[in-house]
């Protein structure tokens, strides 16, 4: 898979992308990252990339150009990109969209900023998607949280098969609490079911326990 990100601050990427499991994504060649800067494109002496809105109001607007000239570099490289757009006015992200994507061979994020894009680019683009019912400073934050959560399901990127599936949202429901060594501290001790070696228990004793936290954290999660 190639995951191109493009966006006017690239060097927001370099410390998520060079670490943890994306950086050992890319080592193994599950993932290949492009960080475009979209100034690369811009126009004129200055690089030009946005501009007053028509109609009046506050803010910039990103030019249609740039975007179009980026998108088109890239797609002559990247064949049959799909393109997706982070905005508050997207389609919400979740675990469904997020197994979907994992099974492109190649995207193409556009990171919004200032007012956001103008309208033209539309046409470029297959998918507006947002983070959450909140507005960020621009889609780099977005654009990282996506391509997270994607490579983190292509297959043989976690170290264990099972581990995306026993997570949140994986079954519907939010993940079980977990514990490790020492069985007890400051007084809190490990549940005993998860000592006892007994697998069936244990498996009863978790489906309670994501039920229960579900229905605490996440309640419209049980809604059928």
């Amino acid at each position: 898979m190639k995951i191109a990100i493009v966006t006017l601050f690239p060097n927001m990427f370099e410390p998520i992308l060079g670490s943890s499991m994306m950086w050992k994504a890319q080592k193994e060649d599950f993932v290949e990252f492009e960080v475009v800067d979209l100034r690369k494109y811009g126009l004129g002496p200055r690089s030009q990339v946005d501009d007053t809105p028509y109609g009046g109001g506050a803010g910039m607007v990103l030019k249609p150009e740039p975007v179009y000239e980026a998108v088109d570099a890239l797609k002559s490289k990247m064949a049959n990109a799909k393109v997706i757009m982070t905005t508050p006015r997207g389609v919400a992200f979740n675990q469904t969209s997020a197994k979907k994507l994992s099974k492109l061979d190649n995207i193409i994020i556009l990171c919004g900023h200032y007012e956001g894009f103008d309208e033209r680019i539309m046409e470029l683009v297959d998918a507006e998607i947002s983070v959450g019912d909140y507005v960020l400073t621009g889609g780099e934050l977005p654009a990282m949280t996506i391509a997270d959560a994607i490579v983190r399901l292509i297959p043989g990127v976690l170290g264990g098969s099972q581990s995306q599936y026993d997570e949140s949202f994986s079954q519907g429901l939010l993940e079980y609490p977990q514990y490790t060594r020492p069985e007890e501290y400051r007084g809190i001790k490990v549940p005993e079911v998860l000592l006892s070696g007994n697998h069936s228990k244990i498996h009863i004793w978790r489906k309670s326990e994501a039920v229960m936290k579900t229905r605490k954290n996440r309640p419209d999660l049980l809604e059928f």
